[in-house]
């Protein structure tokens, strides 16, 4: 009988193994509405995002509602989004909005212009704290991009056209 446990539980873990890393990530709320859903998380719980190692390429853009700049390059990271598969290539765009603005703007934005791509609120007022941890150079402002794919890791604290942004993803892939 143990000798049938120990077989099961090894074909269990070969199986489970596939060279993917499995980031879970504990959200403090999750907003849904109109179809959109919208996990918040603080820096500590967000920070995992930044290092997966598994063999994709992430781009994770910071960047807000309110922020033209930020609106003006969203549609460049959803073409990247719809044109490199998802196993190769992950777009995370991660709000910097306000946790009482999400149902009103935020959702009603991300509906509008139809965003498929990945979508988190990062909700941490300690930006003190977390913009560093994010890049030692980061002054904060935005809109802000990470490409990174295993330990190599470039950081932009600049707006993208969409031929920039692509020629630095192939940088990565």
């Amino acid at each position: 009988m143990a000798r049938c446990i120990l077989y099961i539980g090894l074909i269990t873990l070969f199986l489970g193994c596939k060279g993917e890393q499995q980031v879970t990530l504990d959200a403090t709320e999750v907003f849904k509405s109109r179809g959109v859903e919208i996990p918040v998380y603080d820096f500590n719980s967000f920070k995992p995002l930044l290092s997966i190692d598994d063999g994709k390429t992430r781009i994770i853009n910071f960047w807000a509602t309110w922020c033209k700049p930020c609106i003006a390059e969203l549609p460049y990271f959803e073409l990247i989004n719809s044109r490199y598969p998802d196993d190769k290539v992950e777009v995370i765009l991660v709000s910097l909005d306000l946790p009482k603005q999400v149902e009103t703007k935020l959702i009603p934005f991300v509906k509008k212009q139809n965003i498929e791509s990945k979508i988190v609120l990062l909700d941490d007022p300690d930006a003190n704290y977390w913009i560093p941890k994010v890049d030692k150079n980061w002054s904060g402002s935005i809109p802000a991009t990470i490409i990174y794919k295993g330990g190599t890791s470039k950081f932009y604290e600049r707006s993208f056209t969409y031929n920039e942004l692509e020629k630095e993803l192939k940088k990565m892939l």
